[in-house]
């Protein structure tokens, strides 16, 4: 993936400019510079697709200059850590989505970014802020089907939703094969310390997730029913199977949270039954040494006048009887189920 040095200030240290070109009838006819992109604009038969990756106050201050953007729209797009939301001006609109992906360490830990997209005539604005590799291949895909990219910007933005939400599917999975093996964990009569914290990291995980889906319900949901020529009537059917995915994955994750807290209070109660098996066995055991500890005692008292004292066999007779009873109680305890 190449990153265009085309800042519009030279002083600009970063650089955030993924890809700028123009699309005429769904072919890509010229890669705009960002300095050029109110000329490159001025052309009423294409539009034109700007990516950015987090960009500097200057680029986003040119690229409102060049397309005349909302100054809320800039500043929520500059300072992200924004919710999922759809927001319409006079001639635009902005629109924030939150992308998901696995991260590479192998724990199944989510990397969680956003994607801010402005919206308006002929021209389509996308910034990231969080993974650089969240739109690997949307471009390519989009170029590749010129029928479709000739609906122009509105398509566009559909196939980044698309795009985006079909991320969040390897993630589900990864969140189920790790209750998977959080359940095996619980129920194999071992209790695990770690199996708690990592219940907690997945309901987190979950609540995360959720937090970046269920808002997409409303946003998706709105941009079917829209009566804008932002989106034409023929591209607003595809944001249908957008809400239809983004629905889907909303059930699973509540399906998995519901599975999450019973695997939660399942391994509580195991765990209580354990630390009472844990009980049992130190009180039998207890009971097993009070009976010669009891005997020991009375006898250990030193008083003149005890039965036995004087007799020859007496302190084999007491060892005999303690150890009978011990032998008794063990085997009661046995067969109770409390050793």
């Amino acid at each position: 993936m190449t990153i265009e040095n085309t800042d519009p200030s030279p002083t600009t240290p970063r650089r955030c400019v993924i890809n700028s070109a123009a699309y005429h009838k769904g072919v890509r006819v010229a890669d705009v510079p960002l300095a050029d992109l109110g000329d490159a604009w001025v052309h009423s038969d294409r539009f034109i697709w700007v990516g950015l990756y987090e960009p500097t106050e200057q680029v986003l201050s040119h690229i409102q200059n060049a397309f005349g953007l909302h100054d809320l729209a800039i500043e929520d797009a500059h300072s992200a850590h924004q919710r999922p939301k759809l927001e319409v001006y006079d001639d635009s609109m902005f629109v924030v989505i939150r992308t998901a992906k696995l991260c590479e360490d192998g724990e199944h830990r989510i990397e969680f970014g956003e994607t801010h997209v402005f919206l308006g005539p002929r021209y389509i604005i996308t910034i990231r802020h969080g993974s650089l590799t969240s739109h690997v291949g949307l471009r390519t895909r989009c170029e590749s089907t010129p029928n479709l990219l000739a609906k122009g910007e509105g398509f566009v933005l559909h196939a980044l939703m698309d795009f985006i939400v079909d991320q969040y599917f390897p993630v589900i999975d990864a969140l189920e094969a790790e209750l998977d093996d959080l359940e095996d964990n619980i129920f194999s009569g071992k209790f695990v310390r770690s199996v708690t914290s990592r219940i907690y990291h997945l309901r987190r995980d979950l609540l995360t997730l959720k937090q970046a889906v269920t808002p997409l319900i409303d946003v998706s949901a709105h941009l079917t029913r829209m009566d804008s020529e932002l989106i034409p009537a023929d591209t607003r059917p595809y944001f249908q199977d957008v809400n239809d995915h983004v629905s889907r994955i909303a059930e699973l994750i509540d399906n998995l949270q519901q599975l999450s807290h019973t695997a939660l209070e399942s391994n509580l109660a195991l765990i209580s039954v354990t630390q009472n098996d844990d009980m049992k066995r130190l009180a039998a055991w207890a009971a097993i040494l009070a009976v010669p500890t009891m005997i020991a005692g009375l006898y250990g008292m030193n008083f003149k006048h005890m039965p036995e004292t004087e007799w020859t066999w007496g302190y084999p007779f007491i060892l005999v009887v303690m150890s009978l009873a011990c032998v008794l109680l063990y085997r009661w305890f046995r067969r109770v189920g409390w050793l």
